[in-house]
C-alpha cells in the first residue's frame, strides 16, 4: 500500500451543491457518469486515480466517493483504506466489473456504503448516491454540533467538570456533594452554571453532552 500523498489538503470547498466524486480509470464511465450526476442537479468531479483526486483537495462539503475496485498501480480497495485515515467520514460506494464475494466483504468491513457490480441501473446507483450524501450530511452536522459544544466547555471550571461526572453517572446532588465534599448548594450552583455554559435544556440534554465530551 502506498503512504498517504504529503500534499493531500481539504480543498478550499464551501460550495452548498452536493458533490459526487467519480474515481476510475475508464474515461468512458467518468463521462457517462459525470452526465448521470449532472442531470439530477449534482456537481461531479472526476479522475483517474485515487492520487489525482487526492492531489485536487479534500473536498469540504457534503459529498460521496464513486470507486473502482480496480484502478492502475493502487487498487481501489487499497486506496480505500489509505483514504480511511485521510477522510475518515467521506462515504464510499464501489463499483466493479469484477465482482467477487470476497472483495465485497473487505469493502463493506472497511467502510463502504455499497458495493455494485457492473452493469447496474442508473437508478440503483443514483439511490446509493443520495443515500450516501443525506448520511455525509448528517454526520458533518453532527460534527459541527460536536466542535460548538466542545469550544463551549472551554468555559468549564475544573470544578463543574466535577459536578458534571457525577450528574453523568446518574448521582444526586447531596451524593455528588458527599463525594466532592463540598456543600449541595455549591454543587447546585455548579450544575445551574455548566447547564448554562453548555446551553443544555434538559437534565437528560446535559447528561447527553457531558457524554459527547467523554466527561
Amino acid at each position: 500500500m502506498k503512504a498517504s500523498l504529503p500534499g493531500a489538503r481539504p480543498a478550499p470547498d464551501t460550495a452548498s451543491t452536493p458533490l459526487a466524486i467519480i474515481v476510475d480509470d475508464d474515461s468512458g464511465v467518468r463521462a457517462a457518469l459525470e452526465d448521470l450526476f449532472a442531470s439530477v442537479g449534482l456537481e461531479v468531479r472526476s479522475y483517474g486515480s485515487g492520487d489525482a483526486f487526492l492531489a485536487a483537495g479534500l473536498p469540504q462539503r457534503n459529498s460521496c466517493l464513486i470507486l473502482d475496485v480496480r484502478l492502475p498501480g493502487e487498487s481501489g480497495l487499497d486506496f480505500q483504506a489509505r483514504l480511511a485515515t485521510l477522510a475518515p467520514g467521506l462515504p464510499v460506494i464501489f463499483i466493479t466489473g469484477h465482482a467477487d464475494v470476497p472483495m465485497s466483504v473487505r469493502a463493506m468491513r472497511h467502510g463502504a456504503l455499497h458495493f455494485l457490480p457492473k452493469p447496474f441501473r442508473d437508478q440503483e446507483l443514483l439511490d446509493a448516491v443520495w443515500e450516501a450524501l443525506r448520511g455525509d450530511e448528517a454526520r458533518r452536522a453532527r460534527d459541527t454540533d460536536v466542535a460548538a459544544l466542545r469550544r463551549r466547555a472551554e468555559a468549564l471550571t475544573p470544578r463543574e467538570r466535577d459536578v458534571l461526572r457525577g450528574v453523568n453517572r446518574g448521582l444526586l446532588n447531596k451524593q455528588i456533594a458527599h463525594e466532592l465534599s463540598i456543600a449541595e448548594v455549591t454543587v447546585k450552583m455548579h450544575r445551574s452554571s455548566a447547564f448554562r455554559k453548555l446551553e443544555a435544556r434538559t437534565v437528560a440534554d446535559l447528561i447527553q453532552k457531558a457524554m459527547l465530551l467523554d466527561l
